[in-house]
């Protein structure tokens, strides 16, 4: 069985947080389970992209600080970082909120733009990784990982925090070479095996609906979720904002592969009540349609895509930059940008476009959504409901 402590929790005054860890952390056996004294652990927050906390795009300072003092506490050697997905990590976590109560803890950021290469014999796709020095390096990692909904994998949470793990523009490499939605959860799934991170504490108190997992809303849940167990703290999540897990690929995969358990027989949940924390009017971020497996002349008629809305874009051309796949999937339209100040934002070329969503998910001012053609969305309706 795997364990999936709930511990309520409506906002995020200190106090009311730092209860709320050791409580959950005491269901689960203690600091101790997870770290002995003088280990160098590293802290692994969901930090995207550099924003304000209330925007509820990256772990929150006071789930970050809570977390960390306990093990502190404990003599636990710690050090923290993120590769986000544009910028430095300094930067996002300044902005964040993270530095500055990194700081106060004496918490050293860790080297996540030079990578090691690491071999995973045990992969069921990928055989090596890539790594982030700081987590190839440490010990042991303890992922705290943001509740959002996301344009790729319908939700990010405990699984997907680990992807942050590989540094750099090295991201946007296994979006482009791994198109298949499968194959690009599967690598997640065998980072996560690889990596073993040895405790998922997901910061649920504000999660975020709508266009994330940067430019959606935040959406009270009001609670942390605890779990050794990935697969089971997604799982989790996904009924509590009205999700069948096993409707998302990178769950189900998860299960498939050995990494954890979705099934509610499977787990056991402890803490405080799962059912008054349901909502089951979440928005995602775009619909989970059958629109991947169209091919050729039906494919535009069908899949769903990223748009750019004019009135919203600055023309700054992160989304150029980020674009993983060569030639761009999106250029400025008359030419060079250095040249000639665009005064359009840039052009998709769908043919080339992978729908990875790089673009949606780093664009700055949310100008970019994820839209389903006519015949995608009544494609859609006409789906069997998933039980």
């Amino acid at each position: 069985m795997s364990e999936v402590v709930i511990i309520h929790c409506d906002n995020y005054e200190y106090d009311k947080v730092k209860s709320a860890i050791n409580r959950g952390l005491e269901y689960l056996g203690g600091v101790q389970r997870f770290a002995r004294a003088d280990e160098r652990i590293l802290l692994k927050p969901n930090l995207l992209a550099a924003d304000p906390p209330e925007r509820c795009v990256t772990t929150h300072p006071a789930v970050f600080a809570a977390v960390a003092e306990a093990f502190i506490q404990h003599g636990v050697y710690l050090t923290y970082g993120d590769s986000p997905g544009f910028g430095s990590l300094s930067k996002a976590a300044r902005k964040s909120g993270l530095a500055g109560v990194a700081g106060d803890l004496s918490i050293e950021a860790g080297n996540f733009e030079v990578g090691e290469r690491i071999t995973f014999a045990a992969g069921k796709q990928n055989k090596s990784f890539v790594i982030a020095q700081a987590a190839a390096r440490a010990e042991g990692i303890i992922s705290l990982p943001k509740l959002k909904s996301h344009a790729l994998t319908t939700l990010t949470g405990a699984i997907k925090n680990q992807f942050g793990c590989i540094p750099g523009f090295l991201k946007g490499e296994y979006h482009a070479k791994l198109t298949d939605m499968k194959q690009f959860v599967t690598m997640l799934v065998d980072l996560n095996r690889c990596l073993k991170p040895r405790l998922y504490v997901m910061d649920a108190i504000m999660a975020m609906e709508g266009n994330g997992p940067r430019n959606g809303r935040p959406r009270r849940i009001g609670a942390l979720l605890f779990s050794s167990d990935p697969v089971a703290i997604d799982a989790t999540a996904a009924r509590m904002v009205g999700l069948v897990p096993d409707s998302l690929e990178m769950i189900r995969i998860g299960q498939e592969l050995g990494l954890g358990r979705m099934d509610k027989e499977a787990i056991t949940l402890l803490g405080d009540a799962l059912a008054p924390l349901v909502i089951t009017d979440f928005e995602l971020a775009h619909s989970r349609n059958i629109a991947r497996l169209a091919k050729h002349r039906l494919r535009h008629a069908i899949v769903e895509r990223p748009r750019i809305k004019e009135e919203k874009c600055i023309r700054c051309g992160i989304c150029i930059q980020v674009c993983p796949v060569t030639p761009k999937a999106l250029q400025w339209v008359g030419g060079d940008a250095s040249v000639n100040p665009p005064d359009k934002p840039p052009c998709y070329d769908y043919d080339r476009c992978i729908r990875c969503y790089c673009c949606q998910e780093l664009c700055p001012e949310g100008a970019i959504m994820v839209h389903t053609p006519i015949i995608g969305q009544v494609l859609n309706c006409l789906k069997p409901p998933v039980s």
